[in-house]
């Protein structure tokens, strides 16, 4: 009975007998050339008559005993703490006991050596590359596969057990007898197949494999798995191995690696830790595209992404914006004819459909390399900036005056650029975007279904281009200008700009030029001879502009104004001069405290001697 109870120690889940064919005094003998197992515990994990007197009593109740027996005949030398890894369920927390079975497995290292070479030959890439690395450790460290489990569910083993004389019959179809005694006393296997067996097998047998069919013929194999680096092994390598076992052919070439999504920490998200996130709360309450495009902007391949609820509400936004853009679109489309002739061009026109047709070979460049965070970041620069928050500004003169010849060019113009864009955009947020492209101008049954677009040599506009960005850069200036001098938006200026180039261009853009730019008037001079003495000046690379000063500000009532906030500044300064000046707080407060305070002292005196300057200033004027 001791030989028995010192083995249950040694091995938990049952006894290691060598059989009388070997030395039973050589241990490893015994693992190399086979092992009995006697049944330690049943599978409720009660001890079982092995040792009579514990039958029937639980694993951790008869440990107790038999340490207590020990004791008891003087078998037991001592009792010490230590420390190591223990096994622990992650749902209920209990300690992972092993268990000694008789499993199936499969031989691998036939199956590897061609899976690597499809890999090392090229045929089949990694994208990043690194990631052919962890491909390459596990498949030429191989080790046989154990492809049973015992689970519910899953693909049977396809085994058979003969009652009457122990045969296994391993056969596609469910054998009518036995093969061997021919007795009809046959059961199948309980277990089920790894479910990663059965996943590895996806490529064809989804398409209707072992039969010929024509989907098999059609898609097999394909181009590009989408899939995370924690999974090359468990599923990418084994749907190669299968593939080229199966069908002779690898099921893809390329292997697309995303990161992991993690919390706001950096830490992988878990049941145990409790960090984990419903996608279906976060659907309710942002929608789908606003996921979406969360996990998808900012990221490059292979690297984690970080949940951000930040990023949700910006992608929310977004989302507002082109509902907002596509209302204001169709708003104004309402008399549109889509088979009407289009020519003729403004230059703001000529410089959003350039910026399109750029927009269009670069995302394409993006996506063919899989930088999908970059090219969902120029989409949105594209959509938020350039055409919602300029062009649509731009064009609003052309469309609210139903008499201007350019009118439906504006509209051609604006709905063209927002189809395509929702294009561009729809595989990032596919619902939203079919749901505006609908409701345009167009002959597509759906968005899933129209042409992508692409590049094109005739919307190349470099020139027309260049010279918009020249006048944003100009509104950009002014409106920094009256900002700082904290001019309201509804006092206008005359704005003169100084150049002979451009004439033609701003005199044609005046419209938009006198909206955005906040101008009553605007004149172009060839010098500045007549360019009064006190007005501000705007220079960016190729235009130069002037504000006449007193267009912008009274100075009289910018002196007042200055006066009361230099007066609200000086409180302020006083308070905290007072503290710093009381000996008691500087030797008992925290020193992170005083520093605070010497720190705003600094501000304050910055903030009221930048006051005095500017009203030096205006009393020149």
């Amino acid at each position: 009975m001791l030989l028995i109870l010192l083995f249950f120690y040694c091995v938990p889940r049952g006894v290691v007998k060598i059989t009388p064919a070997h030395d039973p005094n050589d241990y490893q003998a015994g693992l190399r050339h086979g092992l009995e197992i006697i049944e330690v515990f049943d599978e409720q994990w009660k001890m079982t008559d092995l040792v009579p007197e514990y039958k029937g009593l639980d694993m951790y109740e008869a440990r107790k005993l038999i340490v207590k027996k020990l004791e008891e005949i003087g078998a037991l030398v001592k009792i010490e703490d230590y420390n190591h890894n223990v096994g622990k369920c992650y749902r209920c927390h209990n300690t992972v006991e092993p268990k000694i079975s008789e499993q199936w497995f499969v031989k691998m290292k036939p199956l590897a050596e061609p899976a690597i070479e499809a890999v090392r030959s090229g045929k089949i890439k990694f994208v990043p590359e690194r990631f052919d690395k962890i491909y390459y450790n596990w498949m030429e460290n191989i080790q046989d596969w154990c492809i049973s489990r015992q689970l519910w569910w899953g693909h049977r083993i396809p085994a058979y057990y003969c009652k009457d004389c122990g045969e296994i019959i391993v056969t596609e179809n469910t054998p009518e007898k036995c093969t061997k005694c021919g007795s009809v006393n046959i059961y199948q296997d309980e277990d089920t197949l790894d479910t990663w067996f059965s996943s590895a097998l996806w490529p064809f047998s989804t398409l209707g494999w072992p039969e010929k069919t024509e989907d098999l013929k059609t898609f097999y194999p394909t181009n590009v798995l989408v899939t995370g680096y924690d999974i090359i092994f468990f599923w990418v390598a084994r749907m190669i191995f299968s593939g080229l076992e199966h069908m002779g052919d690898i099921p893809f070439d390329t292997v697309f690696i995303h990161g992991i999504v993690r919390d706001s920490q950096g830490r992988k998200m878990s049941k145990s830790l409790g960090n984990g996130i419903d996608p279906l709360e976060i659907i309710d309450k942002y929608g789908t595209d606003a996921l979406r495009f969360s996990l998808i902007l900012g990221t490059s391949p292979g690297n984690d992404i970080r949940y951000m609820p930040e990023k949700l509400e910006s992608a929310g936004n977004f989302a507002n914006k082109v509902w907002n853009a596509a209302k204001f679109v169709l708003m104004n489309l309402e008399d549109y004819d889509m088979n009407s002739e289009v020519k003729d061009f403004a230059y703001e026109d000529k410089w959003i459909l350039s910026k399109l047709n750029t927009l269009c070979k670069e995302v394409k460049n993006n996506i063919d390399n899989y930088d999908l965070g970059i090219a969902l970041e120029k989409i949105y620069n594209f959509i938020w900036d350039e055409f919602c928050d300029w062009y649509i500004e731009i064009v609003k003169p052309r469309l609210y005056d139903k008499e201007n010849a350019t009118r439906k060019v504006a509209q051609y113009v604006l709905n063209k650029v927002l189809g395509d864009s929702l294009k561009l955009l729809h595989p990032f947020m596919p619902f939203v975007t079919e749901k505006i492209y609908k409701e345009l101008y167009n002959k597509d049954e759906s968005i899933m279904i129209s042409e992508y677009p692409t590049y094109s040599k005739d919307l190349e506009f470099a020139s027309e281009e260049q010279d918009i960005e020249q006048i944003k850069e100009v509104i950009v200036g002014i409106r920094n200008a009256r900002t700082q001098m904290n001019v309201h938006p509804s006092k206008k200026s005359k704005l003169i700009f100084v150049t002979n180039e451009y004439k033609e261009f701003l005199e044609a853009s005046e419209a938009f030029i006198k909206k955005l730019g906040f101008a009553e008037s605007i004149e172009v001079v060839e010098n500045k001879n007549n360019i009064p003495q006190n007005a501000i000046n705007i220079v960016t690379a190729n235009l130069e502009v002037f504000i006449p000063f007193e267009d912008l500000v009274d100075a009289k009532e910018e002196i007042e104004r200055l006066e009361k906030e230099k007066s609200k500044i000086l409180i302020e300064k006083e308070k905290t001069d007072k503290m710093l000046s009381n000996s008691g707080f500087v030797a008992k407060a925290p020193a992170q405290k005083v520093e605070e305070e010497k720190q705003k002292l600094a501000k304050f005196n910055e903030i009221i001697a930048s006051i005095d300057e500017r009203i030096e200033t205006m009393k020149k004027m």
